[in-house]
């Protein structure tokens, strides 16, 4: 029996993959990390056996958009905004991370998201407050075994006494963790995560562009969010001076009107919706009805560790809520009650699948369970009352399954989590180890003499006159093209 050769066997397989379909009882086979077979039987005897009776199996889950690092103040901004959020996590708390709390951050919340079955994710990496946690960062990603786009961030969580230098130097540690880390291919790629736009200088801007696509680089960028301000917009500009690109994932949107979207759809922009923090802080409804219209395929992303659940399975049943009901609106507020509803259980899986994978960039490697791509997969079911009856598979695994429900996941055909046990993880001692960082973290914060989440009166207000000259900037930027 060779070890690189496994058998899923006798499971029902949601393929993701419309040529392939389904099957009520199937057969995986992967060999050497890649699926190299699916079928209702494969007469395969020399192979790792797994019994996948009574299970679905189907694709891990992408998550397009997650601070992984703020999985160490678990919940804290349960009951904060946006603008609590910005100044108690971005400006309070992430200047009080070690790169060893950075890398257990990123190591813990990879774990967590293994463990509900998101075997790939965007880490949005804005916590790289000196070189050393950007090297951190990362070595947290490898250590869980997760697949990912590391996405580096180059915001200044210290504004007025940097411990990393100018703009121009984190610039160059950006190209330096590309050599670094990125020279050959692995289970992460490369990205960046831009700063907000109008929240520095518009040449800055420019630079962390350019600086990612010297790299091939995937871009991610914190889109039209804040109401009534200039912060996080920037499309338009973006557009006129051809910066926009189908490399980009454009996080939120709720701001936008009609001209952001068109820019989108032209670029053959992505788009990520973060449905528990839009709805929570204040952002929002979330794009699913705005994306339909423009023909934009949604994906979803679990956003703020500090508050949300690293579990995608909230994202989907609360972002399938939100687009039914976006779309019932018209027929309510018109005195009736709508005959279907608009989109399908399946179709919002494939927004944390095949959608998901296309917006990384990986839509080659992941995303489905077909022949020739990387054997990321998992197996949803047992004994758990949820589980039972499975009527629709669908509609199981969007309204009812939970973490616990997740009995295998696989990574790139490793085993990370088998009958319901991670694998490479003691539980007691990672959890234990976040635990005491969290509580030295927050004892940084408050030997600092800082209050929690410490936001300005007139928070916003207080933003807007820098946004508007980096906004002014960007105008004359277009005018002189």
């Amino acid at each position: 029996m060779s070890p690189h050769r496994i058998l899923i066997r006798n499971g029902q397989v949601l393929t993701m993959d419309p040529e392939l379909g389904d099957f009520p009882t199937g057969d995986v086979l992967i060999e050497d990390g890649a699926i190299t077979a699916v079928a209702a039987s494969l007469p395969v005897t020399d192979a790792e056996i797994i019994d996948a009776t009574g299970q679905l199996v189907l694709p891990g889950l992408i998550d397009t958009h997650r601070h992984t690092w703020q999985s160490l103040v678990r919940g804290i901004c349960g009951d904060w905004t946006l603008g609590d959020y910005y100044f108690g996590i971005r400006l309070g708390i992430s200047p009080a991370y070690t790169p060893d709390d950075v890398r257990l951050g990123n190591l813990f919340g990879a774990v967590d998201a293994l463990n509900s079955g998101v075997t790939t994710l965007l880490d949005f990496s804005h916590c790289n407050n000196t070189p050393d946690h950007s090297d951190a960062a990362v070595r947290g990603l490898q250590e869980a075994g997760i697949r990912a786009a590391f996405c580096y961030g180059f915001f200044e969580s210290s504004p007025e006494q940097s411990r990393f230098g100018d703009h121009a130097a984190r610039i160059a540690d950006f190209h330096r963790i590309a050599d670094t880390y990125f020279a050959t291919d692995g289970l992460l790629t490369i990205g960046v995560s831009l700063s907000e736009l109008f929240g520095l200088p518009w040449a800055h801007s420019v630079a962390e562009l350019d600086a990612a696509r010297e790299r091939h680089a995937l871009l991610v960028n914190h889109a039209g969010c804040v109401f009534g301000s200039r912060l996080c917009t920037g499309i338009t500009e973006l557009d006129a001076l051809g910066l926009l690109g189908p490399d980009m994932v454009h996080v939120h949107c709720t701001t936008f009107g009609d001209a952001e979207w068109d820019a989108l759809a032209r670029s053959g922009a992505k788009v990520s919706i973060s449905v528990e923090t839009e709805m929570n802080m204040g952002f929002g409804r979330p794009v699913f009805e705005r994306c339909r219209r423009h023909g934009l395929a949604p994906t979803l992303s679990a956003d703020v560790i500090s508050l949300n659940s690293g579990d995608l399975w909230h994202q989907l049943r609360f972002g399938l809520a939100c687009a039914r009901a976006d779309a019932a609106d018209p027929v309510n507020f018109a005195g009736a009650m709508p005959d279907t509803v608009r989109v399908t259980a399946r179709e919002a899986l494939g927004w944390s699948t095949v959608n998901a994978a296309d917006a990384l960039g990986l839509g080659d490697r992941i995303g489905s369970l077909t022949p020739g791509k990387r054997a990321d997969l998992m197996l949803v079911g047992g004994p758990a009352i949820e589980q039972h009856p499975r009527v629709d598979p669908y509609a199981t695994l969007v309204f009812q399954t939970t973490a616990a429900d997740v009995r295998t996941v696989f990574v790139n055909g490793q085993v990370v989590k088998r009958d319901g046990v991670l694998t490479a993880t003691d539980l007691t001692t990672i959890t234990a180890d976040a635990d005491a960082a969290a509580e030295r973290i927050l004892g940084r914060v408050r030997d600092a003499g800082r209050a929690l989440p410490g936001t300005p009166p007139g928070a916003w207000a207080a933003v807007e006159p820098m946004a508007r000259e980096f906004h002014e900037q960007a105008v004359r930027a277009v005018k002189n093209r």
